[in-house]
């Protein structure tokens, strides 16, 4: 089958190309004996507020020959390779990755909506995407971004003294969970998508982006008080889901059509 490379949006902060991307994933193909499905950009430089020094989290879903899955020994679904410079690369293999889409991975449903796609062969990606807007469960993905949120908020926003960058790590889950509250739909990977939909208070705005003006031009950021604007709205916005709770519908979890997808993929693999 013809191999499509799908040329991205790609933010370019450090000597790291996608050709040397593309060079290692294709190594990793040749050293696994698999074929990878799909691969692409995750984490902050995905989100769209990576600074200077951060990584490359090369994120991608792998299927192995066919006769690998007819055993009753299952192997390894994981391939992992060390930090190796800024590169950072790991994998799923196509059953652990229909398994956890099953469930309504988030994780999973951001490798989808990146903005960077290195490489997507076949029709998995487009077949779970399409999938994801009526299979995967909204309590799910709502439980998750504000199990994230009121986590990093415990960890990060509570004292006296703020790494300002950690705002981030609240709001982005936030904005995820409010979105799917509104019924728009599975989130988008990236965070500006999420603010201009959702934050109106001009305000707010204006911090925002002074925030990530100032994520993406440095390393780390200093730490300093409380924003004011920020933080009113993060704190604002955890009362609502406090009082509220999560009342939106869940999705299926039938395992019939990922059966499917799963034996056409292994068909179009053999082939």
């Amino acid at each position: 089958m013809q191999q499509i490379l799908h040329l991205a949006r790609y933010n370019i902060s450090r000597m790291c190309t996608r050709e040397e991307i593309l060079a290692a994933l294709f190594k990793i193909e040749a050293d696994e004996g698999v074929r990878i499905l799909y691969a692409c950009e995750s984490g902050s430089r995905a989100w769209g507020f990576a600074s200077q020094d951060s990584d490359y989290d090369v994120r991608f879903v792998y299927a192995r020959p066919v006769d690998s899955y007819l055993t009753i020994q299952p192997g390894r679904d994981v391939i992992e390779r060390p930090l190796d410079g800024d590169l950072d690369f790991s994998g799923w293999d196509l059953r652990k990755a229909l398994q956890l889409f099953r469930k309504t991975n988030p994780p999973l449903l951001e490798w989808l909506g990146s903005p960077t796609v290195y490489l997507e062969r076949g029709e998995l990606a487009k077949r779970l995407r399409e999938m994801a807007r009526t299979y995967c469960s909204p309590v799910a993905i709502a439980h998750h971004y504000l199990a994230m949120a009121r986590g990093n908020y415990k960890d990060y926003l509570l004292g006296e003294t703020i790494r300002h960058k950690k705002y981030l790590y609240v709001l982005r889950p936030l904005l995820a969970a409010r979105w799917v509250d509104s019924e728009f739909g599975t989130p988008p990977t990236e965070f500006r998508k999420l603010v201009e939909r959702l934050i109106k208070d001009p305000e707010v705005l204006c911090s925002i982006d002074d925030l990530l003006a100032a994520k993406q031009q440095s390393g780390e950021m200093d730490s300093g008080p409380r924003i004011e604007a920020i933080s009113a709205w993060i704190e604002a916005e955890m009362e609502r889901w406090t009082a509220a709770g999560v009342r939106i519908n869940s999705g299926t979890s039938r395992a019939a059509p990922l059966d499917e997808l799963f034996r056409e993929i292994l068909r179009e693999r053999s082939v």
